[in-house]
């Protein structure tokens, strides 16, 4: 529950400070006191977008703080899933700048918006006047339906089941597309792959064929070269032995004669020789890349057109090397097996959402069975509650029909119908009832979820809309019940019938000062209830039969 509220700086507010208590409260002032603002304050803690424009004139920044008490509710997964200190006291600020930037906390911990949002719906709700209009939405009469059934797991099984079968029957028709898109390509894509076949490809034939065509086109220079070297490794032209083989043999001797007289000979000798038998291997690889290398016109012309060809190919499909050409190739082999076992695959997946779709239906199966027995206690419910609500021949109805296809909710399209009057004919709720019928609809409606969720705290701000008199009083006695057993009730009210029933009253007043207009709250004791419950009843004049009507109100 709402424990106590801190607020600096927002619009008319400079400091204000309020204790809040368990069971039924209740929050009176003239309009335009401030009782709106206390309610956007909370809002921002409860993760709404902020405004600049809130922080009050003259200050640079605002600050909104709430303690919650959260022993006995089902929160510690939040603040484990979010890796945050749980305590059963929690607190919850929000800080905004007047240059616009926005901050959040939970328990002195930055959190995002959308955890602060999480967390406050877990803890508050507030119904404002705005909040009837929702009543006519097919989604909030389903969730109310789902709420009484307790229907949780079943929902979560069949949402996730559904999410799997539109995730098949996309990839259905993304493969239907593919497939028509294939075929009328087809042709096209055997051509294009026939000619990259025939290039002949892998991986470096390019720098290879590029390589080959040189040695190819400059043979004899190549050839003569070789030759050359090999006359100056093996022999000289004249038939003496000049060559380089012979020389080096004949100074390994000369250096080896005088090993007795120098001792660094040997090891120059061994030197020497060394290098005549490197040179030797090298001479005779010189001389058998001579005898291979051969003019071929033949050879020459076939490496010109393949070569030519992979250009060709590189310029058409816009890429610069032979292996952006393989993969090419790759994706078209793909694209025809696809193409050609496109039907067996399109198959399995059509089989496989059939398979889903059976486990769907199933599940919607069961959300509608538990749906069907949850709208009877809410048929029940609702009638006992708007009885005593000053609506003695209502009938409520909870119609629900099966949808034509699966929806992400299931199966099932859920009507709230109503009919005030006797003998009426039941209608959807929006389309008949007066706003005051509305209020009191959603005060019942309210009034039944808060015994199936375990919500701390639920404000209500002029529910009271389009009523008076003993309605009023049997609505304050309502939200007395639903304030008893431990939960916060708060009552935003005009009306003295429904401000004499709360087991707490604070009174929200405007003030001026040196520095200009500033809300303030404060909690009212017996003599101070009994003078404002007299001015809701006589207005700014009191008199002696509103203090007396005033204090009859607090003593029932």
């Amino acid at each position: 529950m709402l424990r106590s509220l801190d607020i600096i700086n927002y619009a008319l507010i400079a400091q204000l400070h309020i204790d809040l208590e368990r069971g039924f409260s209740v929050i009176t002032g003239e309009t335009g006191a401030g009782k709106s603002i206390l309610l956007g304050a909370i809002n921002l803690l409860l993760g709404q977008r902020a405004d600049a424009r809130t922080i009050k004139d003259g200050a640079s920044r605002c600050v909104i703080e709430a303690e919650f008490d959260l022993t006995g509710y089902d929160v510690k997964s939040f603040f484990h899933q979010h890796d945050l200190d749980y305590d059963d006291i929690c607190t919850i600020r929000r800080e905004l700048t007047s240059g616009g930037k926005s901050r959040a906390f939970i328990n002195d911990t930055p959190v995002q918006l959308a955890q602060l949002k999480e967390l406050g719906h877990r803890l508050i709700d507030i119904h404002s006047q705005h909040q009837n209009l929702i009543l006519a939405e097919e989604d909030f009469q389903l969730n109310v339906i789902d709420i009484i059934a307790q229907n949780q797991q079943t929902r979560e099984t069949y949402a996730q089941t559904f999410r799997n079968y539109t995730e098949i029957c996309q990839r259905i028709k993304e493969t239907e597309q593919l497939l028509a898109k294939g075929r009328e390509d087809e042709d096209y894509l055997r051509f294009q792959l026939a000619q990259l076949e025939e290039a002949r490809l892998t991986p470096g034939i390019q720098s290879e064929l590029e390589q080959e065509l040189q040695t190819l086109e400059h043979a004899e220079e190549i050839k003569q070269a070789l030759y050359a070297t090999t006359m100056l490794l093996q022999g000289g032209t004249d038939g003496r032995e000049t060559d380089v083989l012979s020389a080096l043999r004949d100074a390994s001797r000369q250096i080896s004669g005088i090993a007795p007289m120098l001792a660094q000979a040997e090891a120059l000798a061994e030197r020497i020789e060394s290098c005549r038998i490197e040179l030797k291997d090298i001479a005779s690889e010189v001389e058998n890349q001579a005898d291979r290398i051969a003019f071929d016109p033949a050879r020459l012309a076939e490496a010109n057109e393949q070569l030519s060809t992979i250009y060709s190919l590189q310029q058409k499909h816009h890429v610069q090397t032979e292996a952006e050409l393989i993969s090419l190739s790759e994706q078209f082999h793909k694209q025809l097996e696809a193409i050609n076992h496109g039907d067996e695959h399109l198959n399995t997946l059509r089989q496989q959402k059939s398979d889903i779709e059976s486990e769907l239906l199933r599940h919607a199966v069961t959300l509608t069975k538990s749906r069907n027995i949850a709208a009877r206690e809410v048929e029940a419910q609702m009638q006992a509650r708007l009885i005593p609500l000053g609506i003695p021949n209502v009938k409520f109805q909870v119609s629900i029909k099966q949808a034509s296809s699966p929806t992400a909710h299931g199966m099932d399209v859920v009507e709230f119908l109503f009919s005030a009057n006797k003998n009426g004919q039941l209608s959807p709720i929006a389309q008949v009832a007066s706003g005051g019928e509305i209020a009191r609809v959603m005060l019942a409606l309210k009034a039944m979820l808060s015994g199936a969720v375990k919500l701390p705290t639920i404000i209500f701000d002029e529910i009271d809309t389009g009523v008076s008199g003993h309605i009023a009083e049997r609505m304050a006695m309502m939200m007395h019940e639903m304030g008893e057993g431990g939960r916060q009730v708060i009552s935003i009210t005009h009306l003295p019938q429904i401000a004499a029933l709360g087991t707490y009253h604070y009174r929200v007043y405007k003030q001026d000062d040196d520095n200009g207009t500033n809300s303030h709250i404060v909690r009212l004791d017996y003599t101070q209830r009994v003078e404002e419950i007299a001015h809701m009843l006589s207005g700014a004049t009191l008199t002696e039969a509103a203090i007396q009507n005033a204090k009859v109100l607090l003593q029932q």
